[in-house]
């Protein structure tokens, strides 16, 4: 399993006031999204959310966003390391993704291009 890159989660209480910062921030233009009632917006390296406290309370939970070649690889490895796989894979509007528990306690999201 290649790692690709990460993206850091960032909770914000209004996409429309952050998306500007990030972008100035990270040189780009946001790809905006919407999974599940939360708006979401990627921005270089951030990946900024924003919806109904109770969703994002659960967003909060995930430590960071891990870019990979192919989830079901990534499936396959966790789960050799002893990880715990929380959901999926799932089709999202970028490719899949899975939530993978580790060994230690940390949650993260593994998620690939793949349609």
């Amino acid at each position: 399993m290649e790692i690709l890159g990460t993206s850091l989660r960032v909770c914000v209480d209004e996409l429309e006031t952050a998306v500007p910062f990030y972008e100035r921030l990270a040189g780009g233009r946001a790809v905006r999204f919407e999974r599940g009632g939360v708006q979401v917006a990627a921005v270089g390296c951030f990946l900024l959310m924003s919806g109904p406290e109770a969703e994002l309370e659960v967003l909060r939970k995930v430590a960071a966003t891990i870019a990979v070649d192919d989830v079901d690889e990534a499936h396959r490895v966790l789960t050799e390391l002893g990880a715990r796989i929380v959901a999926g894979p799932l089709a999202t509007p970028a490719g899949r993704n899975l939530i993978a528990l580790h060994p230690d306690g940390t949650v993260y999201e593994y998620a690939d291009r793949r349609g």
